[in-house]
Formats: structure tokens, C-alpha cells, sequence
């Protein structure tokens, strides 16, 4: 199954806040689907209230990208993803996993516990049981995983509706193919994939600022696409063609110089 193309954009909430509001029109208007929110304590508003403003500010979609499992508990999660999808109209996307790397310091720094791989995996579970609760029987609030290992993957084809893999530094295509190849011999769904350069921007808050591009072009790494809309738009189609990804990620920093291709290829 081709499933068409769609646009999210990770845009938080580091500027002016008249200079954002503006930023989340125009990439409304420009035929994204939804405006995402990184969840990193400290370095931005909360997700929630956040998402809550944009979906008030514009006709989007609005989603987490992603949730850090072990940073609130479960239920709290599951609340406030319910919440929003009440107060969005079903505009909202629940996207979650166990954490970037080096978790286990922020943890420490928000006085947390730095709970094991497997725990912080069984919290995930226990969030989207209790969303699905919440939810009852006449509300279905999509669920996007990152996952990587065996274990996130299996959880991830039990619950998800969106799946991303979660990309090593340096990582060639050749690796991610196969993981999407063998998930999908398991379960249809639909597969996100996480740009996070552009030419030669990196995005904020989608890797981490050291990202040396020209070593990701030399890897062919899939965190990267071309600054030339053509070859960008010739890319992305590859990819959903040749691996099945068909909804791209990006940051905020490049929204506007990929509108035209958005324009082009979202819903197709």
C-alpha cells in the first residue's frame, strides 16, 4: 500500500512569541500537516499548552515529537494526550519513545530516576493502555512511536498507527531500509522519517548542533536531504518508493525554502 505523502514540521518555541505564532500560519498555509513539539524540560514552554495554543492559531494538525517516557508518569501523559485530542477536535498525534540519548543526565538534572531501557519501555506501554482508556470507544488518538530495538519494535506493531526509527550517527540507508523492510513484513503502518539536515542547515532540537553534514552525504545517510528542491522532491519520492516512507519530518529552519515541494507532493 502507497499511502500519500504528508509534512510536520518541528517548530518550538524559541523566539518572539508574536515571531512563532506567525511561523505556525505560515506553515499552515503552506500545506503541512501537522506542527510538532520537542519535549525537552527547560529548553522550551511544555508540549501541551503549547500544542494546544497552535491548534487555536491554525487549521493543523499538532502532535509531540516526542514524548520522553521516563520524564512524567504514564497516566499524567496519557491525560494530557487525551486532553488535547478533546480540545483539537482530533487534531492531535501522540508521539513517544524512551528518550534521546543521554537521557539518564537529564533525568538526574530534573531529579528523576534513571530507570533501565526495559522500564522505560514498559512505561510507553502503560501510557498508550491508559490513552486507549481515556479514549473510549468514540476517540482514537493516533500514536507515533521512535523506536529501534526488537522490543520497541514488537511494542511499536502492537499499538502504534506512525512508526520512526531512531537513526545511529553516520548510519547509512542500507541499515533503515532493512529495519522499515522487517517491520512492515509485520505490520502496515504508516513510516515517518526524521530529517534532520537540509543542504547544509541542521535543525535545532533534531540533532545535535556539531552534525557535520558533508559526513552524512558521504554515508548516504536518510537524516539528510538535498538543499535543491528538484533533488529533494526526486528523494523523497525514492524513498517512499524504494523503503515506504511517506511522512517527512522536519525542522522549523527549513519550512519555508520547502514549501513549493510541500505544495507539490502532500497529499499525493
Amino acid at each position: 500500500m502507497t499511502r500519500p505523502f504528508r509534512f510536520g514540521v518541528v517548530a518550538p518555541l524559541r523566539t518572539d512569541l508574536p515571531v512563532w505564532r506567525d511561523r505556525v500560519r505560515r506553515i499552515a498555509d503552506a500545506g503541512y500537516s501537522t506542527v510538532l513539539m520537542p519535549d525537552v524540560p527547560q529548553w522550551q514552554p511544555a508540549p501541551g499548552p503549547t500544542l494546544a495554543f497552535a491548534a487555536a492559531l491554525a487549521n493543523i494538525r499538532v502532535g509531540t515529537w516526542v514524548y520522553a517516557s521516563p520524564v512524567r508518569p504514564p497516566w499524567i501523559t496519557a491525560w494530557e494526550a487525551h486532553s488535547l485530542s478533546v480540545l483539537t477536535e482530533g487534531r492531535f498525534e501522540m508521539g513517544i519513545g524512551t528518550g534521546r540519548p543521554g537521557i539518564e543526565d537529564q533525568l538526574r538534572e530534573l531529579g528523576l530516576p534513571a530507570v533501565p531501557a526495559s522500564e522505560r519501555m514498559a512505561q510507553v506501554r502503560e501510557t498508550v493502555r491508559a490513552l486507549r482508556d481515556l479514549d473510549g470507544p468514540s476517540l482514537h488518538t493516533p500514536v507515533a512511536m521512535a523506536v529501534r530495538g526488537p522490543k520497541a519494535q514488537a511494542l511499536a506493531a502492537e499499538v502504534a498507527d506512525t512508526v520512526t526509527f531512531v537513526q545511529m550517527p553516520g548510519e547509512s540507508r542500507v541499515e533503515i531500509a532493512r529495519l522499515a523492510r522487517d517491520f512492515r513484513a509485520i505490520r502496515d503502518v504508516e513510516l515517518a522519517l526524521h530529517v534532520s539536515v537540509i543542504g547544509d542547515t541542521v535543525a535545532p532540537f533534531m540533532a545535535p548542533p556539531d552534525t557535520d553534514a558533508a559526513a552524512l552525504r558521504a554515508a548516504d545517510s536518510l537524516a539528510i536531504l538535498p538543499g535543491d528542491l528538484e533533488a529533494t522532491a526526486e528523494e523523497i519520492q525514492r524513498r517512499r518508493e524504494e523503503i515506504g516512507f511517506s511522512y517527512v519530518v522536519v525542522g522549523s529552519v527549513s519550512a519555508e525554502a520547502l514549501a513549493p515541494l510541500v505544495a507539490k507532493l502532500a497529499g499525493r
